[in-house]
C-alpha cells in the first residue's frame, strides 16, 4: 500500500513537470507571435509562460537548490525540452564557412565535413547553438575544433578564417521573383594554423 502511494506521488510529480515544460514552450511560441493566434493573445501568453516557468523554479536564483534540483531531474528524465523542441517553427539556419589562406595568396572556401545524416543533423544543431549568446564563452573553442578538422586535409594552409553566417531564406513572393537566400555574418575567428602546430 505504501509503495503504491509513492508510485502515485511520483507519477503526479512527473506528469506535473512534463505539463509545465510543455506549457512553457507553447506559451513562449504564442508570446513570440509564432502562431496563427491574434497578437492580442501575446501578452496573456507571456504571463502564462512566467507562471509555467515559475512552477519549474526558473524564476529563482541560479544557485537556488530547488531550481537546480528540478533542472537536474528534468535533464536526467529527458523532459526539459517539451513540445517546442518538435514545434513546426524551424529555427533560423546557420552556415559555417572556412576561408583557407595559403602562403602563395590563394584562397579557398570549405565547410566542415561530416559522415552521414546523423552527423549532419548534429552539426546543424551545433551551429544553431553557437549563434546563441549563452554559448559565447565556448564558441571560439568549438569553432577552432571544427576548423582543425578541415585543416588536417589541407596542411599547407597558412591561416584560416571561420565565419558563422545567419541564413535568411526568401519568402514565397521573393522566391517567385527569383531571389535566393541571403547570408548575414554573425561573427568570425582568425586562426594561424602554423602557430597552432608549433605549440
Amino acid at each position: 500500500m505504501y509503495s503504491k502511494r509513492i508510485h502515485a506521488a511520483w507519477f503526479v510529480i512527473q506528469f506535473f513537470l512534463i505539463t509545465a515544460v510543455c506549457l512553457a514552450g507553447v506559451f513562449w511560441l504564442v508570446a513570440q507571435g509564432s502562431t496563427i493566434l491574434p497578437s492580442a493573445c501575446n501578452e496573456y501568453a507571456r504571463k502564462a509562460e512566467l507562471c509555467a516557468t515559475w512552477c519549474l523554479g526558473k524564476e529563482a536564483g541560479a544557485s537556488n537548490p530547488v531550481r537546480r534540483g528540478i533542472a537536474t531531474y528534468l535533464h536526467a528524465a529527458g523532459i526539459q525540452a517539451g513540445y517546442s523542441f518538435f514545434a513546426p517553427n524551424v529555427p533560423s539556419q546557420h552556415r559555417l564557412t572556412l576561408e583557407l589562406l595559403y602562403e602563395d595568396g590563394r584562397v579557398e572556401y570549405e565547410s566542415p565535413h561530416v559522415r552521414g545524416k546523423t552527423a549532419a543533423l548534429r552539426l546543424e544543431s551545433l551551429l544553431d547553438r553557437l549563434a546563441d549568446e549563452r554559448y559565447e564563452p565556448v564558441r571560439e573553442v568549438l569553432v577552432k575544433m571544427l576548423a582543425f578538422s578541415v585543416w588536417r586535409k589541407y596542411p599547407d594552409v597558412k591561416k584560416l578564417r571561420a565565419t558563422l553566417d545567419s541564413v535568411h531564406a526568401p519568402g514565397i513572393t521573393e522566391f517567385e521573383q527569383g531571389k535566393t537566400e541571403t547570408f548575414q555574418p554573425m561573427f568570425s575567428f582568425d586562426f594561424s594554423l602554423r602557430d597552432e602546430q608549433k605549440q
